[in-house]
């Protein structure tokens, strides 16, 4: 499968909506590594899948390099995924990323302890600047979390949460906001 073909890479240049995004979103550079590195774990086996794996490697090491972006192809992520700012972002093999999520700069999506449960994110959910999403936690579809946040907890679908350890800010099942 080329990439005009993948349907999560139309995704996610639809999220960064403008002309020529390549030249405009290098976060847009490890995303397509990404995306390719599935399309060729998907081939059959033989020589040709033998040297796009190299070809990926190269490409992977050269994107993680130059963007800050560590997105390996064993992780799972959903079409439209929306990196602002580039840098620093992480993002463990094992983690499950739904559909158009976004995360910023200096995120990190990983385990607590190494062999321990990874992040599981939902559809929707956006990450603000140097959050840190760490062990076998659940973010619920279309929850927030804001910026320098440390998630260690799972979050409801719609909750927006800040700070270090995260709290709730903001239930909508209730409709209020929580008093320091």
């Amino acid at each position: 499968m080329r990439s005009r073909d993948d349907p999560d890479w139309q995704a996610d240049l639809r999220r960064v909506n403008q002309p020529r995004p390549l030249f405009k979103e290098q976060s847009l550079w490890a995303i397509w590594v990404y995306r390719y590195g599935r399309r060729v774990d998907a081939r059959s086996a033989g020589l040709r899948k033998r040297l796009h794996t190299r070809l990926y490697w190269l490409l992977f090491r050269w994107a993680e390099t130059v963007t800050g972006i560590s997105l390996p192809k064993a992780a799972q992520i959903g079409g439209g995924l929306r990196i602002y700012h580039f840098g620093g972002v992480f993002i463990h093999p094992e983690a499950r990323i739904g559909s158009h999520c976004t995360l910023r700069q200096g995120v990190t999506i990983g385990n607590k302890t190494e062999g321990g449960p990874v992040p599981v994110l939902e559809d929707g959910v956006e990450l603000g600047a140097y959050a840190q999403v760490i062990g076998g936690v659940r973010l619920g579809a279309g929850c927030r979390v804001g910026a320098l946040s440390v998630v260690t907890r799972d979050v409801p679908p719609g909750v927006t949460v800040a700070g270090a350890p995260a709290r709730p800010l903001h239930d909508p099942s209730v409709g209020t906001v929580p008093s320091p």
